[in-house]
């Protein structure tokens, strides 16, 4: 009986597919850890491993979408060296100039002096500036985060914007597609956008789309920019951490911002205005004249650098930056983040910081909002201790602030995670502070964490049961492709 051509289209599928993307995984060149990854899935996983490469493996913006960003990168990253070219020179410590010029080489902008840079150090004060200074907007409003999640705070922020929008303030709401789904599509949404509100999605995720683009590149910044004077960057999303994701048995959200007066804020406000171009059509042309980013005098003493990463910027800058500051390291480290899922070269830096005498200390929730993400994260830190890493788990909510403090000189605060979807694939915003005052309110912050904490214990992680083990281990060996 001859065989029907459905047979022979599913032998092909189960055979010869997964050796022709196998191939492909090997020329494409990138990280062995994420090529070796990804062949196990595809050879693992007959069929729909091949399936998954096709969807997610490859770093599709979409063609239209890519050379839109291609061909405007450079227009708006003059009209920041314009907007710069009167800033006062940034004084970079001496130790720190090789930072600074790693980080400016990867993203073509320059550290910039003369800020003012507050801490709020939780979401409270986050929310209760922002609203402050919506409330007092003369002509824009600009917000760019992940997620906005209705209710509480949330609401409060809604109601401001409306406010703002009808006594003719300009409002752009700018929120990514996947994790503000379901308020893009809600009645809220919707009220906002009668009161005069601009909401619009980034990086739009639907069926169709899946066969062109990867849904997984994610809008993961958060920033704000009010009349292109004041500016927020940090961890906090648009959600109220007394309702966000309670039922999944976490805890509250823990997370804080920064604000910003000074010359700094025009590189976030021409940040935005080009992420603003690329998901609305609005011209260069039309953003100089509405956007409002303009020249700003010094407010303050603080040398800060905006470094925007992502698919559009050279492969593997925001790792190079970390790993420096890392390597650079003299006698303290201290690192918090929500999700540690490292890449060979970012877990061997940390092991190596803590055999060379280096303080290192590494703040990570209890639990995570993700349980393969957490199995992940928890083969790694016994490693960590092992070698003299001091591993802190954080009992009293999901600690979601994103920071680094060096030898208490230098800190990095923003929106990256110490996982591969943070370096790799979403797009982030990241302040690097040379500035010791800030570097120590910041460092007192996370100390104030350090006392929420307990530390891993060594000779339990070794002794979980055999199962637990196993699973921690096989979800380690997808950590490139979380």
């Amino acid at each position: 009986m001859p065989f029907h051509w459905s047979v022979w289209f599913l032998l092909l599928a189960y055979s010869v597919l997964p050796v022709l993307l196998a191939l492909r995984v090997v020329m494409r060149r990138r990280a062995v850890g994420f090529s070796l990854a990804w062949l196990t899935v595809i050879f693992g996983l007959p069929v729909f491993g091949a399936l998954l490469y096709l969807f997610m493996g490859e770093l599709r913006l979409g063609g239209k979408r890519a050379r839109r960003a291609n061909r405007l990168h450079g227009p708006f990253q003059e009209w920041l060296g314009e907007l710069c070219a009167g800033d006062p020179p940034a004084e970079v410590p001496p130790r720190w100039t090789p930072l600074a010029r790693l980080a400016e080489s990867a993203v073509a902008i320059r550290p910039l002096a003369g800020n003012r840079i507050e801490l709020l150090h939780d979401a409270d004060a986050s929310f209760q500036a922002l609203l402050t200074d919506i409330e007092s907007a003369q002509r824009t409003v600009h917000l760019e985060f992940y997620i906005w999640d209705s209710g509480g705070r949330a609401d409060t922020v809604a109601a401001a914007l409306a406010r703002a929008a009808r006594r003719g303030v300009k409002c752009r709401v700018l929120l990514d597609d996947v994790g503000s789904r379901r308020f893009l599509r809600s009645r809220e949404a919707t009220e906002l956008r009668e009161a005069g509100v601009e909401v619009v999605a980034a990086l739009p995720a639907h069926l169709p789309r899946t066969f062109l683009v990867r849904f997984d590149l994610r809008l993961h910044r958060k920033i704000v920019v009010i009349d292109g004077e004041v500016g927020y960057v940090g961890s906090l999303n648009v959600a109220d951490p007394r309702l966000f994701k309670q039922n999944w048995c976490v805890g509250p959200f823990v997370d804080a911002m920064v604000r910003l007066h000074g010359p700094v804020v025009e590189a976030l406000a021409v940040t935005f205005l080009e992420d603003w171009e690329l998901e609305t059509g609005d011209t260069l042309d039309q953003l100089r004249v509405t956007g409002d980013a303009h020249r700003i005098p010094p407010a303050g003493k603080a040398v800060a650098h905006v470094i925007p990463s992502g698919p559009m910027f050279r492969p593997l800058s925001i790792q190079e930056i970390l790993l420096w500051v890392i390597y650079g390291a003299r006698e303290e480290l201290i690192l918090t983040t929500p999700y540690y899922v490292p890449d060979e070269p970012l877990h061997a830096a940390l092991i190596a910081a803590a055999r060379r005498g280096v303080n290192v200390t590494l703040l990570v929730p209890l639990t995570e909002d993700s349980r393969l993400v957490g199995y992940a994260s928890q083969a790694y830190r016994g490693d960590l201790v092992a070698a003299g890493v001091h591993v802190l788990e954080h009992r009293l909510g999901l600690l979601h602030t994103k920071s680094v403090t060096v030898d208490g000189e230098v800190s990095l605060f923003g929106s990256l995670n110490l996982d591969p979807r943070s370096m790799f694939l979403n797009f982030e915003i990241t302040l690097a502070i040379y500035d010791v005052e800030f570097t120590e309110r910041l460092r007192s912050l996370q100390l104030g964490y350090v006392s929420e904490c307990r530390p891993l214990d060594l000779a339990a992680w070794r002794s979980r049961p055999w199962p637990l083990q196993l699973a921690q281990n096989a979800a380690r060996l997808l950590g490139p492709l979380l």
